[in-house]
């Protein structure tokens, strides 16, 4: 069962907070396009309220700027540009496409009235997880076939994420950079999510071969150990160990169970398993990430243990992982009956 309290804790009638001080929100760090537009997709997921599904997609639409654009921090009621990202409106499309099902009417004609606003502005994307993301997104709107505009952007994005692995892969590396950072899953899961969407076979070998790469890598001993923040891990070199983030543990078991839906390899369900498993102790330092007394997940594995700060990313990382977990327990539960 999904523990939701510390969720709604960190929720206003703003929406959904940035950062908490231990277990307590902190209403001085503002809120964000990212975390509100991962919060949607966890009430979308989990058939929150009509009024709290509501609340996150209105913070997106307040978010959205005359020109399509989105700004990512509101704090001190204003709107901050200085804090923009591709990643995050990468984000907000996802949660876009998937309010586009909700059968709440005004939830779905601000999501749509959003992604039209915003959909074109993806093709000037150059960071890769950005042009991950928004492939994601746009492969989830259920119009394929009749909606050209999208199929021309999601042909775009693709060709610019081949490209780069092209550029970039070799027998002993299959990847997109010269590097492996943060939420690595959302390159192989872009290129499986294209597939998925329109039977692109290059999409699909791109995919497979730099999920095995990075599953090669991740769960090499066994268990789900993340590529640390401390330095990444640059080609050629060491992996770093520490700091592990709960957003990236979430990104690998997204990649995994978008590739048993392109592949239907079990192999890539019982490893999304044990990237689930991560938050509840199968990890480097054997601890538990969940806390049980707020509903909260700490926000990081650290050398000394874990960071005890249960912000919006890190909690809503543990919420999304556990909503793919609970589909994957549905299909075994559907082919075992």
């Amino acid at each position: 069962m999904q523990d939701f309290r510390h969720l709604r804790q960190m929720t206003d009638l703003n929406g959904m907070l940035q950062f908490s001080r231990l277990r307590t929100p902190d209403k001085q760090s503002g809120y964000t396009l990212d975390d509100n537009a991962r919060a949607l997709i966890v009430a979308l997921l989990n058939d929150f309220p009509d009024n709290e599904v509501l609340n996150y997609t209105r913070f997106l639409f307040q978010a959205q700027q005359k020109d399509g654009s989105w700004s990512n921090f509101y704090g001190n009621e204003k709107y901050l540009s200085s804090f923009d990202s591709e990643d995050s409106v990468g984000r907000a499309i996802i949660a876009c496409a998937l309010g586009l099902e909700s059968d709440f009417i005004p939830v779905r004609e601000l999501c749509l009235q959003m992604l039209k606003n915003n959909a074109a502005r993806t093709l000037q994307f150059t960071a890769p997880r950005s042009i991950a993301y928004a492939l994601v997104g746009l492969c989830r709107i259920n119009d394929r076939g009749r909606n050209n505009w999208q199929n021309m952007i999601i042909e775009r994005l693709c060709s610019n994420l081949q490209a780069l692995y092209d550029t970039w892969h070799s027998p002993d590396w299959y990847w997109f950079e010269n590097h492996l950072t943060y939420c690595n899953g959302i390159l192989p899961q872009a290129m499986l999510a294209v597939y998925n969407y329109n039977g692109n076979k290059k999409a699909l070998k791109i995919g497979r071969d730099s999920l095995d790469f990075l599953s090669s890598i991740l769960f090499r001993q066994g268990y789900l150990n993340i590529v640390g923040n401390k330095g990444w891990y640059q080609r050629g070199g060491s992996i770093p160990l520490f700091d592990q983030q709960p957003v990236d543990a979430a990104s690998v078991v997204f990649a995994l169970n978008e590739g048993y839906q392109a592949i239907g390899r079990q192999e890539y369900l019982d490893m999304a398993q044990k990237g689930y498993l991560w938050y509840q102790g199968e990890n480097i330092n054997s601890m538990s990430m969940y806390d049980p007394v707020t509903g909260g997940c700490f926000d990081a594995l650290t050398e000394e243990g874990v960071n005890l700060n249960q912000g919006a990313e890190a909690v809503l990382s543990l919420l999304l992982a556990e909503s793919v977990i609970r589909e994957n327990q549905q299909i075994k539960t559907e082919k075992t009956s």
